[in-house]
């Protein structure tokens, strides 16, 4: 048997990548049904496995049904919910200033923290992919790390979310803007650290050997897979080009040109 298709067919838990992966921005990829329902029909799960922050899990819930595809609470792993983990286990108690939408701050607040709007008040100081940014948030974020010692936590640190017309600023680029002023970085808790993996697998009872990470960026889902010790899986159709795939130090497991690969890999 083909060593690529025998790996994938000894894979019980998949977890996915959302955005460049199964869909570009609002567009379902022509497989993704397919290969979702072929998951489920050989008694294997899936998770969707999600670095962006500006949503929550309630909102992508509402996005996957917009798009076809029917999903519950139970089948996501996202950054905030990393970073609502980590904040439980490191600041319990802890006040959040959250530089953020409205989705992630209510994520927070159904997991117990307080947030606040006044930054002076606040324990912790939060970085997620704010698409509600405003110059007010970053110049709150840049008085505090520069006047006092606070905690500062992101929930990922992707450069860019892809679109169908390209890409716009995530995360990460909103990081390294407090960083050009303050010279202060985030402890990281999204992809690509093992924490999001880790979880999933928890969650499902399923061995690091018996699952896979799969996405579209090498910096993010690769290493995150990598660093979980699962078997982690590049697809072309998103972010990554060949020339990023060859200039890259981190090196996937696995290359595919899109997911319809494991679609046929399962059905062989």
């Amino acid at each position: 048997m083909n060593d690529k298709i025998a790996k994938l067919q000894n894979i019980d838990l998949f977890l996915f990548d959302m955005d460049g992966t199964l869909y570009l921005g609002n567009r379902l990829y022509d497989f993704t049904v397919e290969l979702l329902e072929t998951i489920k029909s050989q008694g294997k799960r899936y998770m969707f496995m999600t670095n962006n922050s500006s949503k929550s899990v309630v909102d992508y819930i509402k996005k996957l049904d917009r798009l076809g595809i029917a999903a519950t609470e139970e089948e996501f792993i996202s950054s905030s919910q990393a970073t609502s983990y980590y904040l439980k286990n490191t600041y319990p108690d802890a006040t959040l200033y959250v530089c953020g939408t409205k989705s992630l701050i209510a994520e927070l607040e159904s997991e117990g923290f307080t947030v606040t709007y006044d930054a002076s008040k606040a324990d912790v100081i939060v970085m997620g992919n704010d698409q509600e940014l405003t110059f007010k948030k970053l110049e709150d974020v840049c008085r505090e790390l520069l006047t006092r010692e606070v905690p500062y936590v992101a929930t990922n640190l992707d450069y860019v979310c892809p679109t169908e017309f390209g890409s716009v600023p995530d995360c990460g680029s909103f990081c390294d803007m407090i960083y050009n002023c303050t010279k202060k970085r985030p402890f990281l808790v999204g992809k690509p650290e093992a924490l999001m993996p880790e979880l999933a697998m928890v969650r499902t009872n399923t061995p690091k050997e018996k699952t896979a990470v799969i996405g579209d960026r090498i910096y993010t889902d690769v290493k995150s897979g990598l660093n979980a010790g699962c078997l982690a899986i590049l697809v072309m159709s998103g972010e990554t080009d060949e020339q990023i795939l060859t200039e890259s130090i981190d090196k996937p497991d696995m290359v595919l040109k899109d997911c319809s690969e494991i679609t046929e890999a399962l059905k062989a």
